[in-house]
Formats: structure tokens, sequence, C-alpha cells
């Protein structure tokens, strides 16, 4: 299909490209910015004048929750046009079948491109390591424990080598196992609400760790969901030093605190937990600076049994595949974040964490430079909506920002040059 996207402005992060032009598409590629090619015919034009034209956001934390069409169907609403999906799955992505079973039921929907990590051990029970090299070549892009910290660091340095030497990327959430069990941030807030703490330590012990090994093995690791400010220090430490690692932060992080918990508000029960606006702020002052590489939904679809329970009790998670593009421009606005760097956060830095074990998709994700493929959000950065939790299309309809009103609404978005989503009310395709 021939798509013509007319009259936008187009910024695309990646060639520091911000200007008013229109973009054509052929054979699922970009075929030209500006004055479409002599004999260029569009099938379908879509009128994005008043609207930003943007390369496809790149999340880097979706889980799907066994609700792969639903949850597709909401990431491309949101703008997503690539997801990567953590191996905690049911079952877990340990074995080649389970991934290429992920690969084919995606590529059936042509919504959002699911990128997998396959487990780095054995049903993520940190004991023996899942086979990488076949799990690679089924289609995995990294490998990660999710949320199941390793207790054997015999295990972890064994996995860093064995990913050193044929270049796999091991993306870990840093958090040690004792200390981390724990169900909001250790202070008073907790401390008033008699709720078991997670102490700072508890991400910087995982950090020191890693990057020990790191520093042994020459690993390249991402690390997944960084919450703290001496988190972020670390990070920064190692990045100077010129470790290869990388780092994103999620939206609920990047905006929300401890104080947000309210009265056991279970809405709020994320992970990892919320901390202190000290380190809320320097998350966002780290993302900004790039330090933390990349912004992510950290998409967790809960059901209403499992959330509607004692705050304790319920099981963390918070939809956010459908926000990710908005609570962006709203972080943005609040830090004073040019609108190019803004989208960098979820589209370009994304990306370049993701780099070779795209295969053929390396370099071509988070842009829209001629002849990438065609992944494009056009979204109106002016418009503004209440969030609706009942409006939402994933399957979890759990959000902390429920009753928000955000900026930023997406108007259409294409996926390797096909249509993907058109807003309902959104009447400038022809």
């Amino acid at each position: 299909m021939n798509i013509l996207i007319a009259g936008g402005r187009v910024i695309d992060p990646a060639s520091h490209t911000d200007t008013l032009a229109d973009v054509a598409i052929a054979d699922g590629k970009i075929l030209s910015m500006g004055a479409a090619p002599a004999g260029f015919q569009a099938d379908q034009v879509i009128n994005a004048s008043g609207c930003i034209v943007a390369p496809g956001l790149v999340d880097l934390s979706v889980r799907l929750g066994g609700m792969l069409a639903s949850e597709l169907a909401a990431a491309v609403a949101g703008g997503v046009t690539s997801v990567v999906c953590p191996p905690d799955t049911e079952p877990v992505l340990d074995v080649p079948g389970l991934v290429e079973m992920l690969h084919h039921r995606s590529r059936q929907l042509q919504l959002a491109r699911v990128f997998p990590l396959g487990a780095l051990t054995r049903k993520l029970e940190g004991e023996v390591l899942a086979e990488m090299a076949s799990l690679t070549e089924a289609g995995c892009v990294g490998f990660s424990q999710a949320e199941v910290p390793l207790a054997n660091t015999q295990v972890l340095q064994r996995a860093l080598q064995y990913a050193s030497t044929f270049g796999y990327c091991v993306w870990l959430r840093p958090q040690e196992l004792h200390l981390g069990k724990g169900v909001a941030a250790s202070g008073a807030l907790a401390t008033r609400l008699g709720l078991a703490g997670v102490p700072v330590a508890a991400e910087t012990i995982a950090l020191h760790t890693i990057f020990e090994l790191v520093r042994a093995t020459r690993a390249r690791v991402h690390l997944c969901r960084i919450s703290s400010a001496a988190g972020v220090e670390l990070v920064r430490q190692a990045k100077l030093e010129g470790l290869p690692v990388s780092c994103d932060v999620s939206i609920n992080s990047l905006h929300l605190t401890d104080v947000d918990i309210g009265f056991f508000d279970s809405r709020m029960r994320v992970t990892p937990v919320l901390r202190q606006q000290r380190d809320r702020d320097a998350l966002r002052a780290a993302l900004a600076d790039g330090t933390i590489d990349a912004l992510v939904s950290d998409h967790t679809p809960v059901g209403e049994d499992a959330k509607n329970l004692p705050f304790a009790e319920s099981e963390p998670g918070a939809t956010g595949l459908e926000l990710l593009l908005s609570l962006t421009l709203k972080w943005a606005q609040d830090s004073g974040v040019g609108l190019s760097d803004a989208l960098a956060t979820i589209t370009r830095r994304p990306a370049g964490v993701l780099g070779a074990s795209l295969g053929p998709l390396a370099g071509q994700l988070g842009t829209l430079a001629v002849g990438s493929v065609a992944d494009i959000c056009v979204f109106d950065a002016a418009a503004h909506w209440v969030v609706q939790a009942d409006a939402l299309r994933s399957q979890g309809k759990h959000t902390p920002f429920g009753g928000y009103e955000l900026p930023g609404q997406v108007r259409a978005t294409v996926v390797s040059g096909q249509p993907a989503y058109n807003a309902p009310t959104f009447a400038h395709c022809v």
C-alpha cells in the first residue's frame, strides 16, 4: 500500500529533523520526506495538518498478559509500534518453540511488532541457564530474569560470561532478593501505614554486584526500571567508567511518589515501588541528561480480582501503553525539555538500546530516515484528554493516572507501511 502523510510537522530526533513536510510510504518503507517522487500515487492520504508526525514509539517493557490482541491494539492506539516483552509469560519463554509461537501470533495480528526477551534461566528458577543460542535463533533480543532476582551470584557470573562471548545483552532489574520483598518504599509513609518497606539499598547493592560482574566479563547489560537517586548516581558513574550498560525508567516512577499511595490505593501498587520526591526529581533529571536511556510504560495488565485487594495483598502492575506518549509530553512540559528531545526517549534512544539485536531492522526503528521501515505515529500535541480507565483498550483497566488530564492524542499509527490505528474522531484520513 502507498500512503501519503500530508501537511504534518515532521519530527525525527534521530536525524534532528523538525520541519513541515509530506511523508511518502511505499512497500512498507519510507520513500521520501518532502515532495513525493514523480509518479507516486497514494492509495491512502492521511491529512496530518496541525499534527506531529513522529517515528513509531519503541517500548522496552510491555507484559502482554496472555491477551495478545487487546494489548497490541492498545499499543498502536498509543502510537507504540514496537514492544519488548519480558519472559515471565505463561508459560515462561525459555524454549524456542514458545518464542516462535509468540512471533507467529503477533505477525498474524498485524499490529505492533513484538520483540521477546528469553528467560535467562530455565523456568526463571535461577539455577540452570537457558539455551541462549537457540532462543536467539528463535528471535529473542536479549535475556532476562524479569522480576525474579538471581540469588546465586555464580549463576549470574556464568550467564554474563556466556552472553559476553556471543554478544548477547542481559536485561536485569536491579533488586537484591531479600531486601526487595516489601511493598512500599522504606520511609515515613510506609512506617505510618504499616507497610513492609523496600530500602534504596535493595537497588544499590544489586547494582554494585552487577557492575563488578560487568567489569570482569564486559557483558552488555540493560538495567530495567531504575527507581532511586542513589541508583541513578551509580549508573552515571558506571557510564563514565565506560562500562557497557544502559538503563530505563518507568512512567510510574517518573511521575509518582510514595505519597500518592494515599489511603492504601492499590492502583499505586507497582514494581518497582514508588519512592520519595527526591528520587523522582533525580530520575527526571537523569532522563533529560541521558544518564537514563529510555522511558518505558512498564505495561502490566492486572485483573480486577487481583487488584481489588488490600494494598499489600494486591498484585503489582498497571496499564501504561496508551499513556506512554502523553506522560512523556507531560514530563517534557514539567521539566522544560524540548519536544524532539522528549520524543527521543521513546523512539531513537530505546531503539539504540536494542541495537544490533534487531537483526535486519537494526538502525531502522525509532527514525523517519528515507529507506527505513515505515513505523509512524501521528499525534496532536495540543489536544488534551482525561484518562478514563474503562475506556482503555487494554484488558488491564488499572492505572495510577485515572482522572489525570494529559496532553497529546494519537490520531493515526502506521506499522511497516500499513495502517494499524486511526482514531475514531479523526476524520483526516481519506
